[in-house]
């Protein structure tokens, strides 16, 4: 996710190369490849001097998240705004670890971001100015689109857009094969279906209309696309959709309420 934040970033010409900095504890191999592939400067986390960071960007996984706060706590200046992009551990329980007053904003990107696509959630600390929370999300609309909610909406937000383009990858599967078994070649199927995905959601997009506007203009009675969609409510997709984003919200909900206890005990 992180060389996915840095590729969108770079792409969107918001940014120079000479104000990304990355790090990593132990990897310098890593280090050297985003530096050479990016135009970045890659430092070696003991010669970092992160007082002189604007924003302190935390995107790792979960479990490495308090090992790198407690190696924070003494080098974190009061007012340094700390971006969090560690799924499932809440602003609290990054803020019990730093300064008082620290502000702390948890942001949840997808892939999509290495294309500057992303469909982002912010949701800011306690501590976070207005000025703090513009720069957020100019810094995320470099790739792609910000929304602004509350941390309490954010496992619902991880299920439909964190998780939301592994469904459509899926759809996509869905889409390909049913092509190659009618005679297609495979690329061509893929390239039917993503034209079609894509052309739905800019419509969606630059119409304004209500979903169920669109699909009741496509749908003719007695039609082909009446018998599709006949199809698919027979087979449940609908509620499939519904169950996959509430089974990976409740799972984001378990994550985090896994890691508040480990961190929150030490």
């Amino acid at each position: 996710m992180a060389e996915g934040m840095i590729a969108g970033m770079q792409a969107s010409g918001s940014l120079q190369n000479g104000q990304i900095y990355v790090t990593n504890r132990t990897n310098v191999d890593r280090l050297q490849e985003l530096q050479e592939r990016y135009g970045i400067t890659a430092i070696p986390q003991e010669k970092v001097e992160w007082h002189s960071m604007d924003v302190i960007i935390l995107a790792m996984k979960p479990k490495d998240m308090t090992a790198a706060l407690i190696d924070l706590q003494e080098k974190v200046q009061r007012g340094q705004l700390i971006i969090s992009v560690a799924a499932g551990i809440q602003n609290e329980q990054i803020e019990h670890y730093l300064p008082d007053n620290q502000p702390v904003v948890r942001i949840m990107p997808n892939t999509s971001s290495t294309i500057g696509e992303s469909a982002t959630a912010i949701a800011p600390g306690t501590h976070v100015s207005i000025e703090q929370l513009t720069l957020v999300k100019k810094l995320v609309r470099t790739f792609g689109e910000a929304f602004v909610i509350e941390e309490n909406q954010m496992d619902v937000f991880t299920g439909m857009a964190g998780s939301g383009p592994a469904y459509f990858y899926k759809l996509m599967e869905h889409f390909e094969e049913t092509g190659v078994a009618a005679g297609f070649d495979r690329e061509t199927a893929r390239k039917i279906g993503t034209q079609t995905m894509l052309g739905a959601a800019r419509m969606l997009l630059e119409t304004q209309e209500e979903p169920a506007g669109l699909r009741k203009k496509v749908t003719s009675p007695n039609g082909t696309t009446a018998a599709g969609l006949e199809a698919l409510n027979e087979a449940g997709a609908g509620e499939a959709m519904t169950k996959a984003i509430l089974s990976a919200a409740e799972r984001s909900n378990e994550i985090s309420e896994e890691l508040k206890k480990q961190l929150l005990t030490r």
